[in-house]
């Protein structure tokens, strides 16, 4: 009994406020690192605050100065250093702007091999966190394409475009219209550079979302088209 009240009391969620630095990578060559806090932490996952976005699946590393009873591994080091994946993220506006609620799944101390080469790719949990080599074990890659039966609407909808650098500032944006557009995602004419793997911000009359880039294709009358899906909230039609 004594043995999983011990267990258990080590899966609740601390409220530890330790730093946290936390770095996402969108593409192959574009990272961005943030400092923050933890809201709260277990020796298997954590939540926390950030000022970009990122989405359920996406792989972060996380550098934090953990209590080394909540630690699997590297209980010698001064600062944890390990892997984690999105499981939960909620948008909230507050009057410095939009901030993310993030909960993430401790991994490992490494990634999987899929993630060097696509760092955009999203990932599932398989099975719980247990060694510091679990990466690999433990997780498996979502669909690219989304299988999603939503209802595409032929509407020009109106709405700017604002990519952002490592630091959070605007460095690409435009005034542009929907080829198409669904609840939870959409396909935009742009002639913006934007790769697959990065995310915008998207604002309308209505809202500001934001959104990931999950391909980039050129049409028949030669004009680029991207193609969205919306990660905090669901497009108003």
């Amino acid at each position: 009994m004594s043995e999983q009240r011990n267990w258990k009391r080590i899966r609740e969620r601390l409220a530890l406020h330790l730093p946290v630095r936390i770095q996402g990578r969108e593409t192959a060559d574009f990272q961005w690192t943030e400092v923050t806090r933890l809201t709260n932490v277990t020796p298997f996952g954590a939540g926390f605050t950030l000022k970009r976005p990122t989405e359920k699946g996406r792989l972060l590393h996380m550098t934090i100065p953990m209590p080394r009873q909540l630690r699997v591994f590297d209980h010698v080091e001064d600062q944890y250093r390990i892997w984690a994946v999105v499981r939960y993220i909620k948008a909230k506006v507050t009057d410095e702007g939009t901030v993310f609620q993030v909960g993430v799944a401790f991994i490992g101390k490494r990634p999987p091999a899929s993630y060097e080469q696509q760092p955009w790719k999203r990932y599932e949990v398989t099975t719980p966190f247990q060694t510091a080599a679990a990466s690999e074990n433990m997780l498996k890659l979502v669909p690219s394409e989304d299988q999603r039966t939503d209802t595409r609407h032929k509407i020009a909808v109106d709405m700017r475009v604002e990519l952002l650098d490592a630091d959070g500032r605007v460095v690409g944006s435009e005034h542009t219209v929907t080829e198409d557009i669904s609840t939870r995602d959409a396909t935009l004419f742009t002639t913006l550079e934007i790769p697959a793997g990065r995310f915008i911000r998207l604002t309308s009359e209505r809202i500001t979302a934001h959104a990931a880039v999950r391909s980039r294709s050129t049409g028949a009358d030669g004009v680029a088209r991207i193609h969205v899906e919306f990660i905090d909230r669901e497009w108003p039609l």
